[in-house]
């Protein structure tokens, strides 16, 4: 059956996915593969986490990379459930990318068992992980909830494009002026007020392509109008 109500019924199959922003540092990432996939995710996830890829070869890029957040450990043969789990243990993620399907099955369910949150490449399972876009302070995820890696890129690489840098130096601005909003203004709204008012202000936009500090001299300018 199609239409409205097939609509519904897959809707209601698919996982409620909430955006978060997780704090992972010290939360031990485990990948089981070393190919292209696992390399992929090692280099995003060991820029946040101690990370561990497991595997009977790697790329060349990730003999590379092995360090300090990055550990490598090669192994020989057919893992055991007990050898799997050991290697999890104190895990709170672990990411099967081998190319043996059952094998990525079998991972990800020991790693349920375990407690740890599971990333497949073969399915949603607990988290998806989104394409990101960087400037500073500043982090925007694109996610299409696993419908199609390709347009998180796509979206991602046009979002790229019309956030200019001046974005992250406002954060900076931002973040400077409401340290000194805090300990100067006591009222919350009169603080948001201020900090809007900055935000919509051109000639600090302005200031900013050219110098930091003359965009923090207009900036609080704001602050001595709204105590008048």
């Amino acid at each position: 059956m199609t239409g409205k109500s097939g609509n519904k019924l897959l809707q209601d199959s698919e996982p409620k996915l909430l955006p978060l922003m997780i704090n992972m540092t010290d939360r031990k990432v485990v990948i089981f593969g070393g190919g292209q996939v696992g390399e992929r995710k090692a280099i995003l996830f060991s820029r946040y986490a101690p990370t561990t890829v497991i595997s009977h070869n790697f790329t060349h890029i990730l003999q590379d990379l092995s360090g300090e957040e990055l550990k490598l450990i090669k192994t020989t043969g057919t893992m055991s459930d007990a050898e799997i789990l050991d290697y999890l243990d104190g895990a709170f993620l672990v990411i099967p990318t081998t190319n043996d399907r059952e094998f990525n099955i079998k991972i990800t369910n020991i790693g349920h068992q375990h407690g740890c949150l599971v990333n497949s490449v073969d399915g949603l399972d607990d988290l998806a992980i989104p394409s990101i876009v960087e400037r500073g302070d500043i982090t925007i995820a694109i996610s299409t909830s696993g419908a199609s890696p390709a347009l998180s890129k796509y979206m991602r690489k046009k979002i790229e494009t019309v956030i200019p840098a001046e974005f992250e130096t406002m954060a900076l601005l931002q973040k400077e002026i409401r340290v000194i909003l805090k300990s100067s203004i006591p009222d919350q709204r009169e603080r948001a007020s201020i900090l809007w008012a900055i935000l919509e202000d051109k000639d600090i936009w302005s200031a900013l392509t050219h110098s930091y500090e003359h965009a923090l001299e207009i900036a609080l300018k704001h602050l001595s109008n709204g105590n008048d």
